[in-house]
This record gives structure tokens, sequence and C-alpha cells, in this order.
């Protein structure tokens, strides 16, 4: 008969096993909700609007979802797929678009980022952050050059996220 001293470093044994797999459960994010990107979206084509430039805006979610698009009129078609890489490409290097652009034309070992057909190294999308956390992206294109498209994502952050 086993005495039931020798079974407890079996029952450690377990116990630390069983401890160890207590943080695989399923995991609880914040993603970009529609509302919210729509409003995101309509605040960033009103400040293109405000500085008398037309463009197409696109947000994606925390997956790289596209969840909203819109284009205002008489923007070249290519800008459509342009705003949606601009932010697929912020959201999955947690940077603006045009940082990781500078960053590519500098470092010899990032340049060959732009060969990734997903990427676009054009500046003009921005990590939507709220509480800390990443939720998703903007993209913005069209507006006349990279540091314009951007500055309309980021005023409309400003406007609706603001420094949560």
């Amino acid at each position: 008969m086993t005495s039931r001293f020798a079974r407890l470093p079996l029952l450690g044994a377990l116990l630390v096993a069983g401890s160890a797999l207590a943080g695989t459960g399923p995991v609880q994010q914040q993603s970009l909700s529609l509302d919210m990107a729509n409003r995101l979206v309509n605040a960033s084509l009103e400040a293109c609007h405000a500085d008398g430039r037309t463009a197409v805006v696109a947000a994606v979610d925390r997956g790289g979802n596209l969840v909203a698009l819109q284009r205002d009129d008489n923007v070249g078609p290519h800008n459509t797929l342009a705003a949606q890489r601009k932010a697929f490409t912020s959201l999955s290097t947690n940077t603006t678009s045009r940082a990781l652009s500078e960053h590519a034309r500098q470092d010899p070992e990032s340049a060959n980022l732009n060969t990734l057909d997903e990427l676009l190294l054009l500046g003009g999308g921005v990590p939507l952050r709220f509480g800390g956390e990443l939720i998703g992206a903007l993209g913005v294109a069209g507006a006349g050059g990279s540091a314009i498209d951007e500055g309309c994502a980021l005023t409309a952050i400003e406007h609706v996220i603001g420094d949560s």
C-alpha cells in the first residue's frame, strides 16, 4: 500500500501545472465600435473639409477588420485602398504610418517592409488608443500629402477620443 506522503509530490506537480494553465482562458480586449468608428471617420472628413480638402477615411478595429469607410466625391479611386492599408499598417505596427515610413528610409534592415502587400509606408495612418489600449486605427488618403492626411486623423482623434 502506498503511503499518503508518497502521493504528495504528484499532488504538488498537479497543483503547479494547474496554476500555470490558469491564465489560458479568453482574453478580454477593447476594440473599435461601429459608433466610434463612424464618429472618427466623420470627424476626420470634417477636419479635412475645414482645410478645403477632400479625402477617403478608413477605420479598422484591433483585428485589422474594416469597420467604417467614407470617400469624398472626386477623390481618386486608388485612395480608398490606400486609406485602408494606411490604417492596417498603423494598427499592425502600433505607430503612425508616417513614422514607420521615415524609419524604413533611415534603417536599411527595415527598408524591405515596403515589400509586404498589406503595409503602405505613407503617412496618414494613426493608431487608436482608448484607456491606454490599442483598439484600432484610422487611415486617411487623398487630402494632399502624408502630413495633411495624418493631421486630419489626429484632429479627429483629439476631438472624438481626447486623452483617454
